[in-house]
Order: structure tokens, then sequence, then C-alpha cells
């Protein structure tokens, strides 16, 4: 997996590549968890262009346990990019989208500079 290790502000963050396979099975999670480990990353940014087509579909719970896996961790998912249009499609991602930004451990950001203006 290509990714690098970049500062945003205080914050050391995990940026994947916008170019590679679809990420969104646990055992990508684990990969993820790995090289932020590795780098000692807090926070992984993933490009939305980088999601699994089934990670914004609520009912296949893909994105839920993704997201736990890195929880576990104690590691949190920032997802960069535009989802307006699968957002605009269901009310329950909509929903799940927004309180996700009130824990922390979810974020889903338009761009890095949106990312960095979040972090403490």
């Amino acid at each position: 997996m290509t990714a690098r290790r970049i500062d945003l502000g205080e914050a050391p963050v995990l940026l994947v590549s916008e170019e590679g396979p679809p990420l969104g099975s646990e055992a990508d999670a684990v990969d993820l968890v790995g090289e932020a480990l590795s780098c000692g990353a807090k926070i992984i940014a993933l490009p939305v262009r980088r999601l699994h087509p089934d990670f914004l579909q609520l009912r296949t719970t893909m994105a839920g346990f993704f997201v736990q896996k890195l929880v576990n961790y104690r590691l949190a998912l920032a997802v960069v990019g535009d989802i307006s249009e699968a957002v605009g499609r269901s009310k329950a991602l909509a929903d799940y989208v927004r309180e996700s930004g009130k824990g922390g451990h979810l974020l889903f950001i338009s761009d890095l500079a949106a990312l960095e203006s979040r972090l403490p």
C-alpha cells in the first residue's frame, strides 16, 4: 500500500495515496493500522476514491467493521473527499456522517485543509 506520513499542525497523519485498489475490508484496516503504527501516525487520511464501493452502503456493515478495527488501536479515520452524492441517496448515511463527526474517531471531510482545521 502506498502511504506516507505527513504532519498537520502537530498531528501525525498517515496519508493514503489516491492511487491503488479499493479499501474497505477488515484486512485492509489491519494493513493501515500496521502502517500507521510503524510511522507514528494517529490519524489515517483515506481518499474517498480509495473506498470500496460498498463502504458507504451501511447495510453492508463494511464501514463499521473497518472503523472499529482502527478504533481498537486508538487510530482515527478521516475520509477525505466529496461524498455528497452518496449522502443525498441515503438518510441513514447522512445520519451516520453527522453523528460520526461528533465522536472524533471518524470524520468525513472535504480536503486536508478541512482536516487540519478540525485538529487541536
